[in-house]
């Protein structure tokens, strides 16, 4: 019948075959019985497939844990120290978190390498299959691997190194002289272990117990700052010149002088001679008594005798008239002498000049001995003839004749100012000649605080004299500076004065950046050569001014400037920074506040270095950590001329009427590093303490573990145990990922 005929049609058979196709009876079974196996399949895959995925999964897993277990227990050393227990701890690991035989597996047993620092884990297991083996499925073998590594993120640390004098020491106390087993030689090598481990680059002739591999990625930023310090810190290098006073006031001396004037003389004119005297030979030479005896000349000859020509014999002549006409000895006179002179050296004698006259006076004298030899005739036989014979004296009388007369000089007259005292007192000194231009320092400054000794002939004086004369003297910087602005305690107890820090403490801001037109904010030269304590004439220090003639002054106070700080640099190779960290030198007390505010602000990203260390060049994200080491208490004194100038006359962190004592000193500077240690940790900075050697007390081993941010403090009585903390604190820094 068709569909809404409502008439009934027959239908021819057609055979078995067509009559079973037209009959639908029992079709159902049929399919049933022709779609079970596929379903099967479909249902079985699905279970089997499940628990594949599971296991895969609870593999992967366990591979996982036990890679970052292995790298963990691993850290900055051997993947086969202590016995192989990075890898025991990784296979433990996987086992706690894949069973064996968990969900019906075979197999399944790790196994964990290393190779540059990276821990690669390998495991497989066979599944068996449950429904599916029914199509001749029989088990499926899942095959994992694992990767491990310690990767860091953008990182800046800055180390905040103690390198006083102690670490010359031997961490048990006792004297090492700065050998292989001093403190400074342990934490030398312990920064470089540091570096390796986190900038995984290895550092020749350093054992630190592995060979670090891989490096970072190049995208990473990794930089390393220092601030070395003692006393004071050497930064002055890494500050722009505005950021240094162009005056700076030092316990220093000015000198007294008074004003004097010196001569010299040119070329001196020509004497002009007065009249000789007497003018003539004295009328007493003419007494022939003052002739002891005489001499014949002889029988035939002539002399000249004053001018005129005298025979030897007189004629005509006879007895009586060789008296009468020749002035014969009976006579009683001569007949003439002979002068001969003998001219001394002129005696010259200077006026001494006054100012301001134009020349000098030389006032000369001169003598000339006369030897004056007499002659007369004498009636007397020579050669048997009595004659009137000419003698001449045998011995010489002499006389003297004397001439003055001026000459004189062209004057050149110089003024100086003499040193009359020296007076010791604070004085304001220019600096800013060290300053030679953006950040590039002059190392040395001329200063008015010098004397030199000037040999002049003085005004009203004819002899040369010394006098001190005032110079200005070259004074070398060497890059440590003195704190701006400070907090000053008046009640002797500096416990309460830094919670919270005051703000006229510029010192201890750790972001202000320093104006020109507020010297305060400002930061000065440390120099050393241009700073005097004061002392009385019997030896007592002195507050007040002092003023003496002497040059010189006791300096009997220490002075200790560390290596010079770096700011946050790249090493891409070891070497540098092998050479920075061997070059730390060691000297003076301890002043802990002093290298941490420094510490903050070389790293800080709000502070004076923004620019740099906000964000990495491309704008990334920079964690920051600071390592703060120190092998002991504070250690000050009244006479360090530390960052503070020379606190017992100085007095500026304490009351003016007052000398401050060293117990005070070491109060106010545990003070304000316990303000400091949380300003730093405010910043977001992760702050690390160690305290190194067995020398620290009790006291300051508290404040050092309060100072660390929490879980961030290490003690190392030995330089193995700080070569550990060190590369613990690297491992921590670094970030433990799974990279496959």
């Amino acid at each position: 019948m068709t569909k809404g005929s409502g008439v009934s049609k027959q239908i021819p058979a057609k055979g078995f075959l067509a009559r079973l196709l037209r009959n639908q009876a029992g079709n159902t079974l049929a399919l049933v019985a022709a779609a079970i196996f596929p379903m099967l399949g479909l249902i079985g895959g699905g279970i089997d497939m499940s628990r594949m995925y599971l296991v895969k999964a609870r593999l992967q897993q366990a591979c996982d844990a036990g890679a970052l277990a292995g790298r963990k227990q691993m850290g900055g050393g051997s993947w086969s120290a202590s016995s192989n227990k990075a890898n025991t701890n990784a296979v433990n690991m996987f086992n706690a978190n894949f069973q064996t035989g968990s969900y019906g597996t075979t197999g399944g047993t790790p196994a964990f390498v290393e190779s540059s620092g990276k821990v690669t884990g390998t495991v497989s297991a066979q599944v068996p299959m449950t429904v599916m083996k029914i199509f001749g499925q029989g088990t499926r073998t899942i095959n994992v691997t694992c990767d491990a590594e310690m990767r860091i993120p953008n990182t800046d640390v800055m180390f905040v190194l103690d390198t006083t004098g102690s670490m010359e020491d031997c961490p048990d106390g006792s004297t090492c002289n700065g050998n292989s087993s001093s403190k400074i030689a342990g934490l030398r090598t312990a920064v470089k272990c540091f570096y390796e481990a986190l900038a995984k680059i290895d550092i020749d002739n350093v054992n630190c117990g592995s060979t670090p591999g891989g490096g970072n990625s190049a995208s990473v930023q990794l930089r390393f700052g220092f601030v070395p310090y003692a006393t004071s810190v050497n930064v002055g290098g890494l500050l722009p010149n505005d950021y240094l006073a162009d005056n700076w006031n030092y316990q220093s001396r000015e000198a007294s002088v008074s004003t004097v004037y010196a001569w010299t003389a040119g070329t001196e004119s020509a004497i002009t001679w007065g009249s000789w005297s007497p003018t003539t030979t004295p009328s007493s030479y003419q007494n022939t008594t003052n002739y002891n005896s005489f001499s014949a000349l002889g029988t035939s000859g002539s002399v000249t005798v004053g001018g005129v020509s005298k025979p030897y014999k007189a004629t005509p002549a006879t007895s009586g008239n060789c008296a009468s006409t020749y002035n014969n000895y009976s006579g009683g006179n001569l007949t003439g002498v002979n002068e001969s002179s003998s001219l001394g050296s002129v005696n010259a004698t200077p006026v001494a000049p006054v100012h301001p006259a134009a020349t000098q006076t030389i006032n000369n004298s001169q003598n000339d001995t006369v030897s004056v030899t007499g002659y007369r005739y004498r009636w007397f036989k020579q050669s048997g003839t009595n004659a009137c014979w000419l003698e001449r004296a045998t011995a010489q009388s002499t006389y003297t004749k004397n001439r003055t007369g001026p000459s004189t000089k062209l004057l050149t007259w110089s003024q100086h100012q003499r040193i009359d005292s020296w007076t010791y007192k604070q004085r304001s000194l220019s600096v800013s000649g060290l300053k030679a231009g953006g950040s590039s320092w002059n190392s040395s400054v001329s200063l008015p605080i010098g004397e030199q000794n000037l040999s002049v002939t003085l005004s009203g004086s004819t002899t040369s004299s010394t006098i001190r004369i005032p110079t200005d003297t070259s004074v070398t910087w060497n890059g440590c500076i003195e704190e701006r602005q400070t907090w000053r305690n008046t009640d002797g107890d500096p416990s309460d004065d830094y919670d919270p820090i005051p703000s006229s403490a510029f010192d201890l801001d750790i972001d202000m950046v320093p104006t020109t037109s507020d010297p305060a904010t400002q930061w000065g030269p440390s120099l050393s050569d241009a700073v005097w304590g004061r002392e009385t004439s019997g030896g007592s220090k002195s507050y007040a001014n002092v003023t003496t003639t002497s040059s010189t002054m006791n300096r009997n106070w220490s002075y200790n400037c560390p290596t010079a700080a770096s700011r946050l640099l790249e090493y891409g190779t070891s070497a540098a920074f092998r050479n920075y960290v061997d070059g730390l030198s060691t000297g003076g007390n301890t002043y802990h506040d002093i290298g941490l505010v420094w510490g903050a602000r070389l790293i800080s990203p709000t502070g004076l270095f923004a620019s740099d260390n906000a964000f990495t060049p491309e704008g990334g994200q920079i964690e920051r950590h600071v390592i703060f080491m120190t092998d002991g208490d504070t250690m000050t004194s009244t006479t360090n001329l530390a960052a503070y100038g020379l606190s017992w006359w100085d007095r500026r962190q304490t009351n003016t009427a007052s000398a401050p004592t060293t117990a005070l000193l070491d109060d106010t500077v545990n003070a304000r590093t316990e303000a400091l240690c949380t300003a730093v940790k405010n910043m977001n900075l992760t702050l690390w303490v160690i305290s190194f050697g067995s020398g620290v007390s009790s006291s300051a081993q508290t404040r050092l573990q309060n100072c660390a941010s929490p879980g961030r403090f290490y003690s190392a009585a030995n330089s193995a145990t700080l070569i550990a903390n060190f590369q613990s604190i690297a491992n921590e820094i670094s970030q433990l990922r799974l990279t496959k």
